[in-house]
């Protein structure tokens, strides 16, 4: 991590309940369609769900959020430029399921944008 992000202990990942289940059964997550296409499982901060969940997962029921440690996840976790230059975490390899910190639910809003619970680091 580069010292900009060192602040950003947790990252989260979001993905669908079964997905999470199957990655837990098998010891980790390779990776969503879009995370094998670009070599790379995309993340999130804290500070960054709002905007991934309204842009990748309006409409989208059966959601969970996932905390891991990014010092766990060691140097495999980059930070690169993404939307807008923003700095996203991006795991360069598959996401251990023993480094969950944390699953929460996440129900969908009125206006089909999951809700991200209040409070996270």
């Amino acid at each position: 991590m580069s010292s900009q992000d060192r602040t950003h202990r947790i990252v989260y990942k979001i993905l669908a309940r079964e997905e999470w289940d199957e990655a837990v059964a098998r010891g980790g997550y390779a990776g969503s369609a879009d995370d094998l296409r670009d070599g790379f499982v995309h993340l999130s901060a804290a500070t960054q769900l709002f905007g991934t969940a309204a842009k990748y997962f309006r409409g989208q029921d059966g959601l969970v959020l996932v905390a891991f440690d990014a010092v766990e996840l060691g140097g495999s976790l980059k930070w690169e430029p993404s939307r807008g230059g923003e700095l996203f975490p991006h795991l360069f390899c598959e996401l251990p399921a023993k480094c969950a910190r944390q699953v929460y639910d996440l129900p969908l809003g009125d206006d089909g944008i999951p809700l991200i619970p209040e409070g996270l680091e």
